[in-house]
Parts: C-alpha cells; structure tokens; sequence
C-alpha cells in the first residue's frame, strides 16, 4: 500500500505515518504537504528510505505550461545553459 498527500498537511499525522512506513503497513508515502510548510531540514520525512517529498506543486499540470518549459529547457540545453526545473534525484524532489 502507498499512501499520497496533495491535500492538506494538518490531515496527517506525521508521527503515526513513519510509525507505519518503519513498521511496513505502508511501503511508500508520496508527500506534497506538510503540518510546517516549508518543511524544516531536520524534519525525519527528507531522510526516511520510503518518503518522496515532492515539491509542493502536485496540481494538474497543463499541456501548454509543459511544452513551455520542455522548449525553453531544450534551447537551454542546445546553448549549454543550466536547465529550469531539474529534478535532484538524491533529494528526491
């Protein structure tokens, strides 16, 4: 079972929810908010093995937005410019 957040932090109980992701009753939780927004760095969520903090922008995305940015990025990229929006896959967001 995975568990996702994209509503409201102050629903989730932090605590319990590593309780049950150290227990194994949820194998991954997917997490776009937080009771404290912006998560704090110490916060055990950004460290825990089977967290995936996403970066609080879990809306619908729309094909116009994506394109647009696709575009820019790959001009960047062709020019050797630093990329817009790049993911830090060792952060996980």
């Amino acid at each position: 079972m995975v568990f996702i957040n994209v509503g409201r932090g102050s629903v989730v109980d932090e605590a319990a929810l590593l309780d049950a992701l150290d227990q194994k009753e949820i194998q991954h939780a997917f997490l776009d908010v937080f009771i404290q927004e912006p998560l704090p760095e110490n916060n055990p969520l950004w460290r825990h093995p089977s967290v995936t903090v996403t970066p609080h922008i879990s809306a619908h995305s729309f094909p116009q937005q994506v394109f647009a940015l696709f575009a820019d990025n790959y001009l960047r990229w062709q020019r050797g410019e630093p990329l817009e929006s790049v993911v830090d896959m060792e952060r996980g967001y």
